[in-house]
């Protein structure tokens, strides 16, 4: 009998509060054998992660992985280095559009295993203001109390 493995990595809960997201994409990273490890041990954030294009290639920033503790020594880890991601080109260069023209910054959302490879979930993104997040907060707590009045009553 085989365990059932969770295929998501780890979320970036915080985006979607941060951020109005309105289109995905999917992109496959190039890690080293450190870092992939590291992911299976589930010791990654992408708390404020973000996409640059650069020469017509993307790169993901401030994922940081930590190293395992039973790394090797000869060979100096960067958690924080910048991530190549694959995409293809007319994905970059949507991508690239929507940055410059129209203001909008790519954030990874999540990291996932797709059969044997590492994937990200990647969006485009609008910031949110205070405003609106306190918009959202208002309306989740008026949502639960919604729900408790509604269970209370049928009791």
């Amino acid at each position: 009998m085989s365990q059932q493995v969770s295929k998501t990595i780890i979320t970036n809960k915080k985006a979607k509060f941060d951020y109005e997201l309105t289109e995905t994409f999917e992109a496959g990273l190039v890690l080293e054998g450190w870092e992939v490890k590291s992911l299976r041990e589930g010791q990654v954030s992408l708390r404020e992660s973000f996409v640059v294009i650069k020469d017509f290639e993307g790169w993901l920033h401030n994922v940081n992985i930590s190293p395992l503790i039973s790394k090797s020594t000869h060979y100096k880890s960067t958690p924080t280095r910048m991530r190549k991601l694959l995409l293809n080109t007319n994905e970059i260069k949507k991508i690239k559009v929507h940055i410059e023209q129209k203001g909008l910054t790519c954030v990874c959302l999540s990291m996932y295993w797709k059969r044997h490879l590492v994937k990200c979930q990647l969006a485009l993104a609008r910031g949110k203001s205070n405003l609106d997040k306190r918009r959202v907060l208002k309306e989740r707590a008026w949502n639960i109390d919604k729900q408790r009045l509604l269970k209370s009553n049928k009791q």
